[in-house]
């Protein structure tokens, strides 16, 4: 007993729009199987497109209990196969790509103006998929040599002489295929095959478009087999004959839906009308089906929207179930479907969310993840940001660098680092702990490159011999801050130098070296860097930076999904899943353009033109798949079409076939079109408002202005000269330091900031003083500059800041060897970083100091200097604010300054320079008699219970940001409010 009846023609089937593909066609085929014996049901062979469709055609059959199966293939599995005749392995794709980006290297430099260098991987991958592409569409390398050129720019000249040079890839294809190639192969193989040995058996390809050469080839042999027979999916049964008939210019409707069929009825020799319905359909909206036929008609014919579109069913039929979506921004697009998801969830309902954005994807699980929902993302994670992927990257972008205490922090940091050890008794806690410290450490000393003699230094000085501190420090000296500098190289030696120190630092000093692949994660990234490993040796040589780029490459050829982790009814799928699942809510968004469909990927190599003249696929072809992704989305029962209106702050354009969609509905008011188009945006806008309001936190109370009163026996006991302004000016940030004990953390690696310019010219300035008298000839200008290159050699690590510095430094060297030069005829220097330290008698208070330099005049009267990298303050800022060379005027005359007898102070001089000028403190109008008793009133004020500590009493401009500003809640409150003081115990 056949499974089919005889036929003159090719047997094909389709599934039309709307339809649960994969459910309906395996029902019907277990239909057709109950008429034949069991040993003839396990003998029909159904190749499919996708491992997902395959897996999900089992869960049918075991529906309906235990039978046995027929035989379900992929049909790139074909590619695997040994053939008829014994033929070649396929070429693995990575020693394709190695051998072309030793090409494409040389061609840069040889012809830099076809592009950077940044773009060596990307040339690769796209000459390596134009040259699989050929093979699989059976293009004739013959034809790249007959291409006629000369109406074309010079770019595409070169690139097509580039090209062809390579085309010995292709010629080689019979003895060296890649693996589309060797598919292509097979198909002809089998063609010659089953010319004599005509399989008797039912052979089936279900869910392909032959949207590939190699695969409409397929299926054109299995069409014509006895027992053979295709069967489409999305088929759309609603197209009228002309419309088919006028398909034939891929120019023109390469993005159409039903485009590739209609290439397979060219090829196959067969009608729209001799494509019967593989099995009747029991739920499916045809009034939808016709609209959204309609809707996407071919651009040249889309006037039949006039003549058709009035003769359609009430357009309330069709928008039944569809809900429109239209979101202000990307966020609350996601925020919108996270609701949708949830309230599907609560009805007991699957959902899936399909998209090809990425971004959006993950905005939509992070929404999600908010009611600790996870949905099972088809796609998976990417390798590149799995544990293992970070940390080859991190090590990789180690070389041909110096190690910055950023990248060796963030190395140290990682989980797997340090993760060989499995006795309980050893510790990775250790080595967090020695990692915390030494950065606490780098923090606090601005360490920007930290190298073996600091490492060691400072683990001898810190850990003072602990066990096993020595062997740690050696550990990370040997594998993350002595690294080869290899330069260009061959790609083997940094492969097997990178592979190899990433398995030390994951095992650590004396741990196992197969943490790196031990979790899931890691099983899958280690087949990538073991076939990496085998094909380096066609890499040529490299450098660094490119060996990076290739290495990201190269880990991006896999994704890592956990199917078991995901939420059973809740789903992310890709848009081509659409061909294969379904579930009962279908959200589809991000339907704009240049999301879905994406923009066509452009090809460096041969323009649309090129293409169509050599006979490979348009750049359309693409556009016309996704169509058809969407055009089976859109037709399934419960549908939701979502988009954002704006997108980083520029509008966005709505994709082309929803923007048909809504034109059309719009411009059929006589059938309900409008009307029906209103209900789907206002079913939308219902999601959106809730979206927002998700996002609204609350009619909560804002916090009021802080002024908390601690205890007295809490309050601060000792400041700085410098702190008396902050306590003025913020004196929430003296209770933050000193009451709560918070400081700020310093920076990792210190920053050309200004603090890092002040250290470093205050230490040219002692020096220079320091080395000797200034008479203001030449060579104190040379001696100057030469202690600055001294200075900042050690100091300052990065040489465009060392540059920067020096040039202020020659700016104003001049000027102050002039002045200084003045200043040394008439004045002796007693002191320079001189420490000082007055104990006040109100609450037992201590007012510390460190002088910049302390002169004495011939009668015995005192000279203070501060030097200002910046401005100096103006005589009313030191009056109210800035205290600091009046109080140190008042600390010299009491002798609180270490080894300087009390006396008078002439003088307190701030030295600008940056604008090259000295302002003097204005002690004649604040002396120090009337600065001690305000300060001493000052003091007094804060020993009062009910003084608090207000925060940000009188900053100097709004722009201010304080330390502790976030602490204060400042935000919630305004500089204008009235503060709250609050009695702490």
């Amino acid at each position: 007993m056949a499974l089919f009846d005889p036929t003159d023609g090719p047997r094909v089937f389709g599934l039309p729009m709307g339809a649960d593909f994969t459910r309906e066609f395996t029902l019907g085929l277990m239909d057709r199987l109950d008429g034949l014996p069991p040993h003839e049901q396990a003998r029909v062979e159904v190749y499919v497109n996708t491992a997902r469709m395959k897996r999900r055609m089992q869960e049918v059959f075991d529906e309906r209990g235990a039978r046995l199966l027929p035989r379900i293939r992929l049909i790139g599995e074909l590619a695997d196969l040994p053939g008829p005749d014994p033929m070649p392995p396929a070429v693995p794709a990575l020693r394709k790509r190695l051998e072309l980006v030793t090409l494409i290297r040389q061609l840069l430099i040889s012809a830099p103006e076809i592009a950077p260098q940044t773009a060596l991987f990307s040339l690769a991958d796209s000459l390596a998929a134009l040259m699989d592409e050929m093979q699989s569409e059976g293009v004739d390398p013959q034809r790249l040599q007959e291409l006629d050129v000369s109406d074309q720019s010079g770019h595409w000249q070169r690139a097509l002489a580039f090209v062809q040079i390579v085309e010995q890839f292709l010629e080689n294809s019979a003895t060296q295929p890649d693996r589309l190639g060797r598919q292509r192969m097979i198909v002809e193989a089998l063609d010659t095959y089953w010319q004599e040995n005509v399989p008797q058996h039912p052979v089936i390809i279900a869910g392909s478009t032959g949207s590939r050469g190699a695969t409409a080839e397929f299926m054109r042999l299995v069409a014509g087999l006895p027992q053979g027979a295709i069967v489409l999916p999305g088929f759309d049964y609603d197209l009228p004959t002309k419309v088919w008939a006028d398909m034939n210019d891929a120019l023109t409707a390469e993005d159409h839906p039903q485009f590739r069929f209609r290439n397979l009825m060219r090829m196959l020799g067969f009608t729209h009308s001799d494509v019967p319905i593989w099995t009747q359909i029991a739920r499916q909206n045809q009034t939808r089906n016709k609209l959204v036929s309609l809707a996407l008609r071919p651009a040249p014919v889309t006037d039949a929207w006039l003549e058709e579109g009035p003769r359609l069913p009430d357009l309330h039929a069709a928008a039944d179930g569809l809900t429109l979506l239209e979101a202000p921004d990307p966020r609350t697009e996601a925020n919108a479907i996270a609701l949708v998801m949830r309230d599907a969830l609560e009805h007991g309902r699957t959902a899936a969310l399909i998209s090809s954005d990425p971004v959006l994807n993950r905005m939509v699980k992070a929404a999600l993840d908010r009611w600790e929902l996870i949905p099972d993302d088809s796609k998976g994670d990417l390798v590149p940001l799995s544990p293992p992927g970070r940390i080859l990257r991190q090590v990789a972008e180690l070389y041909g660098t110096r190690v910055s205490a950023d990248d060796l922090l963030r190395i140290l940091k990682h989980p797997l680092t340090h993760s060989g050890h499995l006795q309980e008794e050893d510790p990775r806690g250790n080595h967090l702990r020695r990692t915390r410290d030494m950065e606490l450490e780098i923090r606090r000393k601005g360490v920007a490159y930290p190298d073996p003699a600091w490492l060691r230094d400072w683990t001898a000085k810190k850990y003072k011999g602990e066990e096993g501190t020595e062997v740690w420090a050696e550990w990370i000296i040997t594998n993350l801050l002595t690294l080869p500098d290899f330069g260009e190289a061959p790609l083997q030696s940094y492969v097997e130098d990178h592979i190899e120190r990433t398995i030390r630092i994951v095992a650590g000093p004396e741990g196992e070296s197969s943490t790196l692949w031990r979790n899931a994660a890691g099983r899958v990234t280690k087949p990538l860097i073991d076939e990496f490993r085998r094909e380096a040796h066609v890499g040529g040589n490299i450098t660094a930076f490119d060996y990076f780029g290739l290495l990201y490459g190269v880990l991006t050829g896999a994704e890592i999904r956990d199917r078991d982790t995901g939420h059973p009814m809740l789903s992310i799928w890709g848009t081509r899943d659409v061909r294969v699942e379904r579930a009962d809510v279908m959200i589809l968004a991000g339907l704009n353009e240049g999301s879905w469909p994406s923009a066509p990927r452009p090809d460096p190599w041969l323009n649309r033109a090129m293409r169509a003249r050599v006979g490979l696929n348009l750049p359309e072809r693409d556009i016309g798949l996704a169509a058809h992704d969407f055009q089976q989305a859109i037709t399934a029962p419960e549908v939701v079409l979502t988009r954002a209106v704006r997108s980083d702050d520029a509008q966005t354009v709505p994709s082309r076939w929803l923007n048909r969609l809504t034109n059309l509905m719009s411009g059929l008011p006589m059938i309900n079109g409008a009307e029906a188009l209103g209900a789907m945006r206002k079913r939308g806008r219902h999601w959106v408002e809730l979206a927002e309001a998700m996002e609204i936190p609350g009619d909560l109370p804002r916090a009021q202005r802080p002024s908390p009163c601690p205890p007295i026996e809490a309050r601060p006991r000792q400041m700085s000269v410098t702190e008396i302004q902050t306590l003025i000016r913020d004196p929430y940030a003296i209770y933050a330091k000193h009451v709560l004990r918070l400081r700020k953390l310093d920076p990792l690696g210190r920053d050309p900031d200004a603090r890092l310019r002040g250290t470093v010219l205050h230490r040219v300035l002692e020096l220079f003083t320091k080395a000797g008298p200034v008479t203001g000839t030449a060579e104190d200008r040379e001696r100057l500059l030469k202690i600055a290159d001294g200075v900042l050699l050690e100091e300052v690590p990065w040489t465009v800041t060392r540059t920067f510095y020096r040039g202020r430094i020659e700016k104003f060297a001049d000027w102050f060897i002039k002045a200084e030069s003045e200043r040394q005829t008439r004045l002796q220097t007693l002191g320079r970083e001189v420490a000082g330290k007055l104990s006040i008698n109100v609450g037992d208070f201590t007012l510390t100091a460190k002088a910049d330099r302390i002169d004495q005049d011939d009668k015995g009267l005192l000279h203070l200097f501060d030097y200002k990298t910046g401005g100096a303050p103006k005589d009313k800022e030191q009056t109210y604010f800035d205290k600091q060379l009046l109080l140190m005027a008042m600390m010299a005359e009491e002798g609180a300054f270490q080894d300087i007898d009390p006396a008078d102070v002439a003088s307190a001089i701030y030295i600008s320079l940056r604008d090259m000028d000295e302002t003097a403190a204005p002690l004649d109008k604040d002396p120090t008699d009337k600065v001690k008793g305000e300060f001493f009133s000052l003091l007094s004020s804060y020993r009062d219970l009910d003084k608090g500590y207000t925060s940000r009493r009188a900053v100097k401009n709004e722009n201010f940001e304080g330390d502790f500003d976030h602490l204060a809640r400042y935000g919630e409150w305004e500089p204008t409010d009235d503060t709250n003081p609050e009695v702490l115990e």
